[in-house]
């Protein structure tokens, strides 16, 4: 059997192709590092925020040396904190800090989005989202829901301040 030289050289850049395809796909699954976010946060109760420890008093929290745990809670068109156009203080953290979010619903599912930054998650009622982010330069961040969540949900945005090291007021402004 016979096999034309063009058909040869198709097949083969055919063949490389798919190769191609699947390293790729392979090296996005295991070694770009890219993980699902699971319910490792823990869950809720979404009815008792107030009572619960951790989302009783929404907020930054200083837990160690440049590292920082900010609670937040979604709910109807407002981040708590975060949501400054809606009465509540924006999220102020130091910049060359790792800060880690904690956010939940109290009401229907949300977005929770920090354009610019790795911070990017769906919020689930009764779910803890854990996300984790380092911010090195003082910049204001935008923060905004990006699933819909009802008749307001265009107006569901926030802000995230990340000031100078020696601006910071150790979190009372929050």
């Amino acid at each position: 059997m016979d096999i034309h030289t063009y058909e040869k050289a198709w097949l083969g850049a055919a063949l490389v192709l798919i190769v191609f395809f699947i390293a790729t796909v392979t090296y996005g699954t295991v070694g770009a590092g890219v993980e699902m976010i699971d319910d490792s946060g823990g869950t809720v109760d979404p009815n008792n925020l107030a009572d619960h420890e951790r989302f009783g008093d929404p907020g930054v929290e200083q837990v160690g040396e440049n590292e920082y745990e900010v609670n937040v809670i979604a709910s109807a068109f407002f981040f708590r904190p975060g949501s400054d156009q809606r009465g509540f203080d924006p999220i102020r953290v130091p910049a060359n800090s790792t800060v880690t979010f904690y956010v939940t619903s109290s009401d229907v599912i949300h977005g929770f989005s920090i354009p610019g930054t790795n911070v990017n998650t769906m919020v689930i009622p009764g779910e803890v989202a854990e996300l984790t982010v380092e911010f090195d330069e003082p910049e204001t961040y935008g923060l905004l829901c990006n699933e819909y969540c009802g008749f307001d949900h265009h107006n569901m945005e926030g802000t995230v301040e990340v000031v100078p090291e020696d601006q910071y007021d150790g979190g009372d402004g929050q």
